[in-house]
C-alpha cells in the first residue's frame, strides 16, 4: 500500500508541475449534468465551473486573456490538488481499517437504489403530502420500529400505503434501501407489491399497494378477535405465505432469507390473499458472510439456532413460518407476557398439547373449535411441529410445507380441495 501512495503522489506533483508549462485556451461546451448520474457537487467544483462557463470572448476582453487563463489554471491545479488528497485520505483510511462510507454515504442519492429493471420509481415528495392530506393523523394505518404507514390515494386515484421511515440513523438507512432495492426486483402474488419510494431529507418514503384488511396480526389479536377468519381462510393464509416464501427461497437467484418473518408483517386484502411483506431484514444468499451478522428478528419468531449461533438459512424462515400457523390455529401471540419480567412462548406452551391428539381441539382458537375435520386439523398440528424444531436439519423444506397444505386447501380458495360438505355454522354447534 505505502508504495502505491508514493507513486500517487510522484503522478500528482510531476501532473501539476507539467501543466504550469502549458498555455491553455479553453472554449467549454455548456456544462450538462444528467440526472442518472447523481454527481456530488462540493464549493470547490462550483469554483471550477464559474471559471469554465461559456460565451465567446468580445474584444474587450482579449486583452485579459492570460488574467483568465491564469485563473483556469488556479482553479484547475486547486481541483487537482482536492483530488489528490481525496486519494491519499481514501488509501489512508482503508489502510488503518476505518470505513469511510457514514461520510460518503451522506452524498449518494437514494434515488439511484434500484436497477434498471425495477419494478418502482422515485416519486416526487408533494405527490405523497397531497396523496396522504399531508400525512394526517387519521390516515394514520400502522406504526412499526422507524416510522409510521399512512393510507393514501395516489393521483390516478389509486387506492396506497405509505410507509414513512427516519432514516437518521444506519440501521434505518440500510433497512430501506435495502427494502426498495429487493422490493423493486421482485414479482410475486404473495409478495407485497411496491409502487414507488421517495426521499426528502433524512425521511424515506416506500408506497405499496393498500392491503385492505390489514396485517395478520390485527386480525388475530386485535378487537375482532379473529373472528372473521374462518378454518378455511386460515389455511388460505398458510398456504399463500408458504408460496410467498418458497418464491424467496427458491426461485429467487440468489434465495433470499426474509429474517423477520411475522404475522404483523403479513398483510391482507379484501378477500383474505396474503402477502409477506417489510424486508428491511431480508438478505440475499444469507449462508455467506453468516457469522459476521448481527443476530436480527423479532423475539418469539427467531429460530434458536440463529440466536445462539448466529446460524442463518432458509430454514429459519421455517421456523418462523410454524410459529405464524401455531397463531392461526392457537389465536394466542408468538410471546405472551406472564408478569412484568416473565413471557412465555406459544412453542413452548403447545408443543406438549399439540402432539397428545386428546389435548389438541381444546386449545384452538375458540373462534374455529370444532369447525373443521379432525384429520385436517392433525396435519396442520404436525406441519407445525416439524416447522418449529429446535434442530434446523429436522425442519422441512418450505416447498414440501406448501405440498402439504395444498390438499387442505379448498379449491376455489388455491388449493386442491373439493369441499363436498358444508361445515355447520359456528352457531349451529353444540359442544
Amino acid at each position: 500500500m505505502r508504495p502505491l501512495l508514493l507513486v500517487i503522489l510522484l503522478v500528482h506533483v510531476l501532473f501539476i508541475w507539467n501543466f504550469q508549462s502549458f498555455t491553455v485556451y479553453v472554449t467549454p461546451d455548456p456544462l450538462v449534468l444528467s440526472p442518472a448520474a447523481s454527481p456530488i457537487i462540493t464549493p470547490l467544483m462550483i469554483t471550477s465551473m464559474a471559471a469554465l462557463s461559456p460565451g465567446p470572448l468580445t474584444g474587450s476582453e482579449e486583452g485579459h486573456n492570460m488574467d483568465s487563463h491564469q485563473k483556469l489554471l488556479l482553479a484547475l491545479i486547486a481541483a487537482s490538488t482536492a483530488l489528490g488528497a481525496i486519494i491519499i485520505l481514501t488509501i489512508l483510511y482503508a489502510e488503518r481499517g476505518v470505513a469511510l462510507t457514514p461520510f460518503l454515504d451522506k452524498f449518494s442519492s437514494l434515488k439511484m437504489v434500484c436497477q434498471k429493471e425495477s419494478l418502482a420509481s422515485f416519486m416526487d415528495y408533494k405527490i405523497l403530502e397531497k396523496a396522504t392530506s399531508n400525512f394526517r393523523e387519521s390516515n394514520v394505518l400502522g406504526e412499526g420500529g422507524f416510522g409510521r404507514v399512512y393510507k393514501a390515494k395516489l393521483e390516478s386515484n389509486t387506492p396506497a400505503a405509505v410507509k414513512k421511515l427516519n432514516c437518521a440513523g444506519q440501521d434505518a438507512e440500510r433497512e430501506f434501501e435495502n427494502e426498495v432495492e429487493l422490493l423493486s426486483k421482485i414479482q410475486h402474488s404473495n409478495i407485497i407489491s411496491i409502487l414507488g419510494y421517495s426521499v426528502e431529507g433524512e425521511m424515506g418514503f416506500i408506497v405499496y399497494e393498500l392491503m385492505e384488511n390489514g396485517c395478520l396480526e390485527t386480525q388475530l389479536h386485535g378487537p375482532s378477535r379473529g373472528s372473521a377468519l374462518t378454518w378455511f381462510i386460515r389455511m388460505k393464509i398458510a398456504l399463500d405465505i408458504a408460496r410467498g416464501l418458497e418464491y424467496l427461497h427458491e426461485h429467487c437467484k440468489p434465495q433470499v432469507i426474509h429474517r423477520d418473518l411475522k404475522s404483523s408483517n403479513i398483510l391482507l386484502d379484501t378477500n383474505f390473499n396474503a402477502k409477506i411483506s417489510d424486508f428491511g431484514l431480508a438478505i440475499a444468499d444469507g449462508t455467506q458472510s453468516k457469522n459476521n451478522m448481527k443476530p436480527s428478528g423479532t423475539l418469539g419468531y427467531v429460530a434458536p439456532e440463529y440466536i445462539l449461533d448466529g446460524k442463518l438459512t432458509d430454514k429459519s424462515d421455517v421456523y418462523a413460518f410454524g410459529v405464524v400457523l401455531l397463531e392461526l390455529l392457537l389465536g394466542r401471540k408468538a410471546v405472551e407476557k406472564l408478569a412484568p419480567a416473565q413471557c412465555r412462548s406459544i412453542v413452548t406452551w403447545a408443543m406438549p398439547q399439540l402432539i397428545d391428539r386428546s389435548k389438541l381441539p381444546n386449545i384452538l382458537d375458540p373462534v374455529i373449535k370444532d369447525t373443521m375435520d379432525l384429520k385436517q386439523l392433525y396435519q396442520v398440528a404436525a406441519i407445525a411441529v416439524l416447522c418449529v424444531q429446535p434442530e434446523p436439519s429436522y425442519r422441512p423444506l418450505i416447498t414440501d410445507v406448501l405440498h402439504s397444505l395444498i390438499p387442505l386447501v379448498p379449491v376455489e380458495l388455491g388449493g386442491m380441495l373439493k369441499v363436498t360438505a358444508n361445515v355447520p355454522p359456528k352457531d349451529q354447534i353444540k359442544d
